[in-house]
């Protein structure tokens, strides 16, 4: 669920940041906030946090009408940031009723038009990366270093391509004789979006500038966990120009996104999520046959094959793996290693591994932050002892990090198995935490039948410095996305998106469109009615 989006200068840095490093480091976040050495970027630029997350209906904050609050935890340290309101069914409803309203005359724009306004948007998105990078950490626990460079910034990116693609959106002429038809290219109305807690601002970015570029309203849920950024969102399409009604957030549990998924007015639903979750989306959108884009989960291959360059094959497993703290839909958990190879990358791997710092998200130095809930860190533990118990062979990491203040939060260091095989929960399983599993092949046919033998279907990559068959391997892979000699680079010009258990449609690119728009032919008669009555 999520995604990154990172251009190849910023994974060299990125890669190159996770090398030199030292120990865990144990000061809270709240400490080293004021730290007089810290970069000029961090003194310069506070998160505004706020204490309520509100609704936002209809061009403004709305307070839920249920009076049901919950609160949103910062992961590092277990504190409570912020007070969310729970919509109601009431409160949906309103929500919907506004995009209705607002639909009529924000379709009617040209393209251009609307591509002016989202334009703005990314410039205040630009403009407010600093502040809206640490709200995003405060509430999902990332590294700073991360959200600094790519979450907002690739939020923005999403919202510029659309923008200049919006005024490209024209339809078809069919000379048929005498007579001919044209084929109109026409928004669907009110869509929902409904997000995930790892990639949150990114996300609503990835979902709403499609829409909102093709005419479309949209009514936006966040992942309860990480409520923050969407409001921020909200709040600069509104100050960019973008009219009220035509971008609402709603909050809440799955309550919220049920009467969201299952409302009459409601023509289409894009989620992000897990496969169960998406499965439930499914079900109750054919209640009402609305159309859905699924962005779902995924246990990928990362093929090395004896002949890769293998540090490079060792940065793509480490940023295919310990990037935002393995929480990341299309990570390559699953590294098969050629036999020739196996043991000198599994050497390098666990020599870099030991130098990434687990250590504070709002550290600029830190490369591994922390697990978003406590839930989820008892899963991912779970995991680990499930790896262990299965006979796999820990080579670094394996346990949660609880040094000094740290212990407050959900850490865990980044684990590597080795001695895996294929049957093994920890190589079956999405795990969504920093572990990998390595395994070892023997010949090409072997590993693509072993790669492509699960219900997932998001991602994979292949390193090789044969080209014939890197093309030949990717297209062998069931997969929505195929890397040749990188790792989870997503730039927003190209389709994301999964195959199987890993989802339906894409999202990117100008395939996003095609989930955006509809169809209407119109055929157009220049003669007489031939009827035979």
């Amino acid at each position: 669920m999520g995604q990154r989006l990172v251009t190849p200068e910023d994974a060299a840095r990125l890669t190159a940041s996770a090398l030199p490093v030292g120990r865990a480091r144990t000061g809270s976040i709240d400490a080293m906030s004021d730290a007089p050495d810290r970069p000029q970027m961090m003194q310069s630029s506070e998160a505004r946090l706020r204490s309520e997350a509100e609704l936002y209906i209809d061009g403004r904050p709305t307070a839920a009408t249920s009076g049901e609050l919950f609160p949103t935890l910062n992961p590092a340290t277990g504190a409570v940031l912020a007070q969310v309101h729970q919509a109601s069914d009431a409160d949906v409803d309103a929500a919907v009723a506004s995009a209705k309203a607002a639909f009529p005359a924000w379709a009617a724009l040209t393209g251009a038009e609307r591509g002016r306004i989202l334009n703005r948007a990314a410039a205040l998105l630009r403009e407010r990366n600093d502040q809206l990078a640490r709200i995003e950490v405060a509430d999902t626990g990332k590294p700073i270093a991360e959200a600094s460079t790519v979450d907002v910034i690739s939020g923005a990116e999403a919202v510029e391509y659309f923008a200049g693609a919006a005024a490209t959106l024209t339809g078809e002429h069919v000379t048929l004789g005498d007579n001919f038809a044209y084929v109109r290219r026409e928004p669907l109305g009110v869509c929902a979006g409904i997000g995930a807690w790892n990639y949150p601002i990114q996300i609503a970015c990835w979902k709403s500038a499609p829409a909102l570029a093709a005419g479309n309203t949209m009514v936006f849920k966040p992942a309860e966990l990480t409520p923050l950024t969407a409001l921020e969102l909200a709040e600069i399409y509104t100050e960019a120009g973008v009219p009220p009604g035509v971008f609402n957030v709603v909050q809440g549990d799955a309550r919220t996104g049920r009467a969201l998924v299952a409302h009459p007015d409601v023509a289409k639903v894009s989620l992000t999520g897990e496969v169960g979750t998406g499965k439930a989306v499914m079900a109750a959108a054919a209640e009402t046959l609305k159309a859905v884009t699924l962005e779902l989960g995924g246990k990928s291959p990362l093929i090395v094959f004896d002949d890769a360059d293998v540090d490079n094959a060792v940065s793509g497993a480490l940023m295919g793996n310990f990037y935002t703290q393995g929480e990341v839909c299309s990570n390559g958990t699953r590294v098969f290693v050629q036999a020739g190879i196996h043991d000198e990358f599994v050497a390098k791997l666990v020599e870099r591994t030991a130098r990434m710092v687990v250590g504070d998200p709002m550290d600029p130095a830190t490369d591994v932050g922390a697990l978003i809930s406590a839930d989820h860190l008892a899963k991912v533990s779970g995991y680990l002892d499930a790896g262990r118990d299965a006979g796999a062979t820990v080579a670094i990491g394996g346990s949660r990090v609880t040094d000094g203040a740290l212990g407050d939060g959900y850490f865990v260091e980044p684990t590597v198995f080795t001695g895996c095989s294929d049957d093994m929960t920890v190589i079956a399983e999405e795990i969504f935490g920093p572990v990998m599993g390595v395994l070892a092949f023997d010949t090409e046919d072997e590993v693509v039948a072993r790669a492509n033998a699960t219900p997932y279907g998001l991602a994979a990559g292949v390193f090789t410095q044969q080209l014939a068959r890197g093309h030949r391997v990717a297209a062998a892979l069931q997969a929505g996305t195929v890397w040749i000699n990188n790792y989870n680079l997503t730039p927003i010009e190209m389709p994301f998106g999964g195959v199987k258990w890993s989802g339906i449609g894409r999202e990117n690119s100008m395939a996003a469109f095609e989930h955006y728009t509809q169809r209407k032919a119109v055929y157009v008669e220049t003669g007489d009615v031939d009827a035979p009555y």
